[in-house]
């Protein structure tokens, strides 16, 4: 049910951040290495790497086929870092993806052997299929970066990242992903359909090779690690902040909305406007960054006030209402960013 590569736990110090220059060469480099596997997806790319620069969590929902775990595995592979693979079922269970404790006769003592989420990225292919109680295995690690088993917590490696696929409730043997669940997820991104130019080039080139096998990691853990140094140190006016508070309390308020963005989901934001801004080659955010953002980071997370906008649509719906309400939001003077 999974396979699990790399050892080593905890936190490790941070290293040096980078320049602007050396980040830039080291992020493109990392989205030209996914697009020798995933082609026509640039926008949906960037925002992966967004995700995991700002230290979060991605889920991407689509239909299948589509290349949404292919698109994981061209992220992980990019980055030379401990990387695990869980497929959830519905047998799955929370000891799966956790770990469990054995008891060594021999030194007659029950010692903790540590499940696939100890791993720098841990991808979960199919996450909606798994029972609830499974999937709630999961919200510790994601939001404390710790697993707790038998009353002893153990850290997870730094940098972390979950990189989740779901297929639409609507299909055959999914459950829906609980609210506290969707509220860990930085973003949501959809692969969607490839242009017929990219889906006959994927017939030609896949009959004889995985361009998988020929991807290489294009930058070390602790370079990634400095990359993630060099986002944190970004500058984030207060006008910005007050711009994405403002947007996530009118979401609280939206006539259409029956629950809107968390607190959790303004930080993330702010930290993804962040990331973007440095793949953008700046040291400061823009009103465009949170803009740009505003849909992956809130819309997954809102619930609409009714009840038969779920699923695709409701997604639709609930993107729709993000963007209008953003559009709503004025911006603060003084957001221009810069210090």
């Amino acid at each position: 049910m999974s396979d699990y590569s790399g050892s080593g736990t905890g936190t490790q110090p941070e290293s040096t951040s980078l320049s602007p220059a050396e980040f830039l060469l080291d992020a493109r480099a990392v989205i030209a290495a996914i697009e020798t596997v995933i082609d026509g997806k640039r926008p949906v790319i960037e925002t992966a790497v967004t995700v995991l620069l700002s230290e979060g969590h991605l889920l991407m929902e689509d239909v299948p086929g589509v290349g949404k775990t292919m698109l994981a595995r061209a992220l992980a592979r990019s980055v030379d870092c401990s990387v695990s693979r869980i497929q959830f079922t519905p047998d799955l269970l929370p000891a799966d993806i956790t770990g469990v404790s054995i008891y060594n006769q021999a030194e007659r003592e029950f010692e903790f052997k540590p499940g696939p989420v100890f791993a720098n990225i841990v991808i979960g292919d199919e996450i909606n299929r798994a029972s609830p109680k499974t999937q709630s295995a999961l919200l510790e690690s994601m939001e404390e970066r710790q697993v707790t088993v038998d009353g002893a917590s153990y850290a997870l490696p730094d940098p972390f990242t979950v990189i989740a696929t779901q297929n639409p409730i609507e299909m055959e043997g999914t459950y829906a992903l609980p609210e506290a669940q969707r509220d860990r997820f930085t973003a949501r991104i959809s692969m969607g359909y490839p242009d017929q130019a990219a889906e006959a080039a994927m017939l030609r080139t896949r009959e004889t090779e995985n361009p998988l096998d020929a991807l290489a990691p294009v930058v070390t853990l602790d370079r990634l690690r400095r990359m993630i140094g060099h986002v944190r140190s970004v500058f984030v006016s207060p006008a910005i902040e007050q711009y994405a508070v403002a947007i996530a309390a009118a979401t609280r308020t939206d006539r259409e909305l029956r629950l809107g963005a968390s607190p959790r989901a303004t930080l993330q934001l702010v930290r993804a406007s962040k990331a973007r801004a440095a793949l953008d080659g700046r040291d400061f955010v823009l009103p465009d960054d949170v803009d740009a953002l505003a849909v992956p980071v809130f819309a997954h997370r809102l619930i609409p006030a009714r009840s038969g906008a779920s699923g695709a649509l409701g997604g639709e719906a609930l993107a729709d209402i993000t963007t209008r309400i953003v559009a709503a939001t004025p911006v603060p003077l003084g957001a221009s960013g810069a210090v």
